[in-house]
């Protein structure tokens, strides 16, 4: 049987690991202290940009002003919520996420991280996964000029495994994700362990939507292609 050959360029948060909503409650606690209320549900609709872009829009939303100052006070102390939740063992992979990326290493099929979070928030999730990132690409928000929706992460990532991009499929979990696979000449595949549901998935670019790596491993053969 020929072998599959499509990259694989994965986002982190909601895709392998299920930490969506324990970043949507560390954003809710820094919002909180910076005395800017707003409703959770608000915070979720932004999960998965960048965290600059994601706290310019909301400050813009409340009419605050958006000074550097406020920005890195809101970055420290949103990390320092999420850290805390990392080191209590809130985070964990996704069901099927060690057995998918297992399965694509087992089959030489290359694959990649690519996440909009910086590495100290980044690494928690990568340990939690066992991934090394000694062998494996990962390319965080620290990498890049700017994260999604723009494509730089996924074109980072395309770039350190040597692929090109247009024949890599971006795994995401946001529309952010899939707006940024379009950007950069790739097809997108939603999951939808980030919250976000399948019609919002499809409609900002997902060619394919399952309900999580152990969905789209089971389906894995409708997504890669063949050598």
């Amino acid at each position: 049987m020929p072998r599959m050959s499509t990259a694989f360029l994965f986002d982190l948060d909601g895709t392998l690991v299920d930490s969506v909503y324990q970043h949507v409650l560390a954003w809710k606690e820094a919002l909180d202290r910076e005395g800017v209320d707003l409703s959770v549900w608000r915070i979720h609709r932004k999960i998965g940009m960048s965290g600059g872009l994601f706290t310019n829009i909301l400050l813009r939303e409340t009419g605050l002003d958006i000074t550097p100052e406020r920005l890195e006070r809101l970055r420290a102390w949103h990390a320092e919520a999420y850290n805390r939740q990392a080191a209590a063992g809130a985070i964990r992979p996704l069901p099927g996420a060690p057995e998918l990326l297992a399965h694509l290493s087992a089959e030489g099929i290359p694959w990649a991280i690519a996440t909009s979070g910086r590495m100290e928030t980044a690494a928690p999730n990568i340990a939690a996964l066992g991934v090394d990132p000694a062998a494996i690409p990962v390319v965080t928000r620290d990498q890049v000029r700017y994260a999604k929706p723009d494509p730089d992460l996924f074109l980072a990532a395309a770039e350190r495994l040597g692929v090109d991009i247009a024949h890599s499929l971006v795994i995401g979990d946001s529309i952010w994700d899939m707006l940024a696979a379009q950007r950069a000449r790739s097809l997108g595949v939603g999951l939808l362990s980030g919250g976000y549901g399948r019609e919002e998935l499809e409609r900002s670019g997902a060619f394919r939507v399952y309900d999580d790596p152990a969905d789209l491993l089971r389906h894995i053969d409708e997504v890669a292609a063949r050598r």
